[in-house]
């Protein structure tokens, strides 16, 4: 507090030098004032207090913390540096020490003060790019666009950031007349996603001023942490209550574009299978009919907010696939629904009949979440559905059918329930520990399997991907710790950290209005073996060739994110520890020259340069062979594994849009893709069984 009274004279100071500044006067002028209320003071102050006594990374608000502040508000309003001028950034710099003394004292007026400013010169962008339209361009001149400019610098004067913008019109201009769009129609589209990202940022209010700032700091401390003002708070819970009447999908906002970051099992975008991780939502229309509105550089809640709807209703979406040019878009048609519990449940296969296993047969169960129906528990229905109930008879129905062995198919599963998770590890271990939850005043917290007996003792693997998250990498990680089976695939997605929402008004008066929530991190998951979950996931026994190119990818391509750990481990006793260097070699002889290993890893490396790329070209014929060279490979590959399982290659003309139908052909070709890393995995299982022998096959099956 002493320090904080001797701070005021200087902040005063710094404000009075601020309402002075003639660089300001010429943005106010210009824009009607959006000021901070006493309720963010009084926010900023509680939500200071709150992250510094209960957030698990424990870390100083102070100079350093400032400086990264600032660095994240300025890159939530311009990410890709093309709105402020060099000028405007050596102007903010004198924040750049000085945020942490401001937000401690509960002052955030430096935020509305930078926020006026970039108000100003989106409306002078928005300005030039409309005049460039009327204009038009020529695609025969032999130039490029620096479209990441992440790390570029922040254009020197005026003249710099039109010739950027120039630039960034012709290359919109010139995806969609790759998409053969009329002129006008081009220049309409055009027109109105310039006029509404300068609508939309007029549209700003206080709070929305101030949540962003409030995050810039928090995510300058982790990536999961995070502010909702009252009215993003209110929105939350609206999307909870209405969570199961969506599409079903996972969205975050990658720099200006809406993208896909996974579907839910059970979900509309699911079932479609039209709709997949890393597609960009280009626009959204409602109902039938309705017009598709252009939502690219909008605020992801907004787009959130169009998607959603009631149940039965229609939503279409404009999809960009991940890695395809922005000429080559598609549009699916969705309709709104509730997530179907029976779409989402455990289900079980056999494989049998299949090149290199024989006459063995294995069982394939595959589980999309773990779930539980914690409604019908609380209703006192002894027989609710839960992931660990389902597993159990689906096992019992394999072992029925003589399976030699079982894989625990957990690609894409995202995760949910963690009772679940501990309860289902306790169907293939006797009891034990199955993960540990360290919080932020370090007491570590062990949950067990109790139930004692085994379920299925019988030959396991567990397959996993870079979409295996949370429920499924607890699952992964135990069966590995306890060697009682071997994990196949990817490094799974790495989030090993457990969020909760806290009310500020519970540190506020009772009369206080709604301050908002903070969403905060405050323990972390580790394995029983000491190591976490965080950040390098899951790390399988024997690793795809995929997972070469995933350095990007998950928990460990964000920035901020908790490293990874270790505690002590926790005790329990490790099964047969078996060396896995000859099956390893089995499979990797086996997918040397393999046509469904050679595809995907192939769509994987053409993806990884495609997102590597920093520009384009705006010569069209240039960009036009450039596509057809990318998709000429592309195909390449897909037709050989087509052949190779005896399926009907894929001819160049073929319609890349399939509007609302997917015909029997493309759902057969969807399930040889998805075979092709399953069926390697019952492979290396059977490599397994034949390497411990008949005698030890069976009595792990006892």
């Amino acid at each position: 507090m002493h320090l904080l009274k001797k701070l005021v004279p200087f902040v005063v100071a710094s404000l009075l030098l601020l309402a002075f500044s003639p660089l300001l006067a010429e943005y106010i002028k210009s824009s009607a004032a959006i000021e901070a209320t006493p309720q963010h003071k009084k926010s900023a102050r509680i939500i200071t207090q709150v992250i510094s006594r209960f957030h698990y990374k424990k870390q100083r608000l102070d100079d350093q913390l400032s400086e990264q502040m600032l660095e994240r508000y300025i890159e939530s309003l311009d990410p890709n540096r093309a709105i402020f001028l060099q000028r405007d950034i050596e102007n903010f710099k004198r924040y750049k020490t000085r945020l942490d003394d401001y937000l401690l004292n509960g002052n955030v007026e430096p935020a509305f003060e930078i926020f006026a400013i970039y108000r100003t010169r989106v409306d002078e962008v928005v300005a030039y790019a409309l005049t460039l339209l009327e204009r038009g361009f020529d695609f025969t001149k032999d130039e490029s666009y620096l479209f990441d400019r992440e790390n570029a610098p922040w254009p020197a004067n005026q003249k710099d950031r039109e010739q950027l913008w120039r630039k960034r019109v012709k290359n919109d201009w010139l995806g969609l007349h790759m998409a053969d769009k009329e002129p006008e129609k081009i220049v309409e589209r055009l027109k109105k996603r310039y006029a509404g990202l300068s609508r939309r940022v007029n549209q700003f209010k206080a709070n929305d001023v101030f949540q962003a700032f409030i995050n810039a700091y928090t995510i300058s401390l982790e990536p999961h942490t995070s502010y909702m003002s009252p009215s993003t708070s209110e929105n939350f819970d609206i999307s909870m209550r209405l969570s199961l009447e969506g599409i079903g999908a996972v969205l975050r906002l990658d720099s200006e574009y809406t993208t896909v970051q996974r579907t839910i099992a059970g979900g509309p975008a699911k079932l479609s299978g039209q709709v997949h991780s890393g597609d960009r939502i280009l626009g959204v229309g409602q109902g039938v009919q309705g017009e598709v509105e252009d939502v690219i550089g909008w605020p992801l809640q907004d787009v959130v907010e169009k998607i959603r709807g009631p149940k039965d209703s229609v939503v279409r979406l404009q999809l960009q696939s991940k890695g395809s040019d922005a000429s080559q878009v598609k549009l699916v048609t969705l309709i709104r629904n509730k997530i179907k519990l029976e779409e989402q449940a455990a289900n079980q296969s056999i494989i049998e009949g299949l090149d290199g296993i024989g006459k063995l047969r294995i069982g394939v169960i595959d589980i999309p979440t773990f779930y539980r129906d914690f409604s019908a528990q609380q209703r006192g229905d002894k027989n609710f559905r839960s992931t660990t109930r389902d597993v159990r008879k689906l096992i019992k129905e394999l072992e029925a059918l003589s399976v030699d062995g079982i894989i625990i198919d957990l690609r894409t599963n995202g995760g949910g329930s963690l009772s679940e998770a501990t309860e289902l590890t306790g169907l293939f271990i006797n009891t034990g520990p199955v993960v540990q939850i360290k919080d932020a005043l370090g007491r570590v917290e062990v949950e067990k399997d109790v139930d004692p007996g085994v379920v299925y003792s019988g030959p396991l693997a567990v397959l996993v991907d870079r979409n295996s998250a949370s429920a499924s990498e607890i699952f992964a990680g135990a069966i590995q710790d306890y060697k009682r089976g071997i994990v196949i695939g990817e490094p799974t997605f790495g989030k090993g950290t457990v969020q909760t929402l806290v009310d500020l008004r519970r540190y506020a008066p009772d009369d206080t209005p709604d301050l908002g929530r903070l969403r905060l991190t405050m323990a972390q998951f580790f394995r029983i073996n000491g190591g976490s979950t965080q950040h390098k996931g899951v790390v399988p026994d024997i690793i795809f060739p995929t997972a070469k190119y995933l350095s990007k990818y998950g928990e460990r391509a964000l920035e901020n994110a908790l490293p990874w750990a270790k505690i002590k481990p926790a005790n329990y006793r490790v099964g047969l520890n078996e060396d896995l260097t000859v099956l390893v070699k089995k499979h990797q002889k086996r997918i040397d020259g393999n046509a469904g290993f050679e595809m995907l890893e192939a769509y994987e490396r053409i993806l990884n340069e495609y997102e590597n790329r920093k520009k384009v070209s705006l010569l069209e014929s240039h960009r036009k062979e450039e596509w057809d060279a990318q998709e000429k490979l592309r195909l390449g590959y897909k037709n050989r594994f087509l052949s190779s399982v005896g399926l009907e290659p894929e001819s160049e003309d073929k319609q890349q849009e399939h509007g609302d139908d997917i015909d029997e052909a493309d759902e057969t070709e969807s399930d040889a893709i998805k075979y092709i890393e399953l069926n390697e995995t019952a492979r290396i299982l059977v490599d397994a069984i034949r390497m411990r022998g008949p005698r030890a096959a069976m009595q792990l099956n006892q």
